[in-house]
């Protein structure tokens, strides 16, 4: 099974955009530190799929070392260096409660290769971080400017499937997390997954944000992965 035994998610607490048909396959896609699911639900609604709904969940306001304050975070952060030590339990823990939301999809009708799981800087990281530890095979990953938490733990501690698609995408311009540490995370990807899976797409001037072409980008694998049936 793909995280715990509970019949409920951890993390009931979501931003939810409604298919306009009949929902046969979701997205769960992740805010960055400090954000909310409310901003991305509607930039994901520009992009929404009649058949795909999409769920943006809120993290849990903890205390975030790098900040020195409390806010909203999947799990601490003590520094943006690969080098930085990592809050270990607090990822696995929140991978945890992101495979719940999983499985209570999966009870609910959306089977896990009907999801694709996505996330925007630390929601990317730890959307990576889950897919490749679910023990499902899930329909996909977007990733947008982030990194592989606990990245030396892999290969060995995959135990998803190497053929999951992972559309990663990253903005030239990032002085938060920069440029170098997505194309280090691609690489590591390809030794973790089939290597013709992963797409790496840069974007010119783009910061720590999105922009409509990557949206573009993201809404064509969605469109790709999770093809109306």
């Amino acid at each position: 099974m793909c995280g715990n035994n509970m019949s409920v998610p951890l993390l009931t607490e979501a931003e939810t955009v409604s298919a306009t048909e009949k929902e046969t396959a979701a997205v769960i896609f992740l805010h960055g530190l400090g954000d909310s699911g409310h901003g991305w639900a509607e930039c994901l609604r520009g992009i929404q799929l009649p058949h795909v709904k999409f769920i943006c969940p809120h993290a849990p306001r903890i205390p975030v070392t790098l900040c020195r304050n409390m806010m909203p975070a999947w799990f601490d952060l003590m520094g943006l260096t690969p080098e930085s030590p990592e809050d270990e339990s607090g990822i696995k823990k929140a991978a945890e409660n992101i495979k719940a939301i999983i499985e209570h999809e999966a009870k609910n009708g959306i089977p896990p290769h009907r999801i694709i799981l996505g996330g925007f800087s630390q929601g990317g990281a730890l959307s990576l971080y889950t897919a490749l530890t679910c023990q499902h095979q899930l329909a996909g990953v977007v990733a947008l400017s982030c990194w592989l938490p606990l990245h030396s733990s892999f290969p060995l501690g995959s135990s998803g499937s190497k053929n999951l698609p992972i559309l990663q995408c990253h903005g030239e311009m990032d002085d938060m997390i920069p440029m170098q540490f997505g194309a280090m995370t691609a690489a590591k990807l390809k030794s973790i997954v089939n290597p013709h899976l992963i797409t790496f797409n840069t974007y010119p001037g783009l910061s720590h944000c999105s922009c409509p072409q990557e949206m573009a980008t993201v809404k064509e694998f969605v469109e790709k992965y999770l093809p109306r049936i």
